[in-house]
């Protein structure tokens, strides 16, 4: 999932103003997004390629974001994952992290720790 050389990074989350805001603050980073109303449309979309990025609500209808950890995890595609939720409690905070995800943000989310994040998540790995 390429868009001219740019990094694309998915963004997927229920609350369109979210959706808005993230979108915007990604391209004027500089970056591509592809945004997705539901886990099942993301997933839908990687019939036609892979994000460099994912940055994943987990409190979803009718596919929450665990649930679609769990589908990438089955799948071959290795997808760096940013998890961005309001709900803090500790069980779902393990819950997404022992599913390997990169980070784990708490809304609303900081600008700058979201780009740092996903600035992290996206560098190729020094030897």
């Amino acid at each position: 999932m390429t868009n001219s050389g740019k990094t694309v990074i998915a963004i997927v989350d229920d609350e369109e103003t979210i959706l808005k805001g993230l979108e915007r603050l990604l391209r004027s980073a500089g970056l591509a997004a592809k945004t997705f109303a539901t886990g099942v449309d993301f997933l839908r979309s990687l019939e036609n390629g892979t994000p460099d990025c994912l940055v994943l609500d987990l409190n979803m209808m009718p596919m929450n974001g665990l649930a679609v950890l769990d589908r990438l995890a089955l799948s071959d595609r290795k997808l760096p994952v940013i998890v961005i939720t309001g709900d803090d409690r500790e069980e779902i905070h393990q819950a997404a992290v022992s599913r390997g995800i990169a980070a784990f943000l708490r809304k609303p989310v900081e600008d700058e720790a979201l780009l740092d994040a996903i600035d992290k998540a996206i560098r190729p790995i020094e030897p």
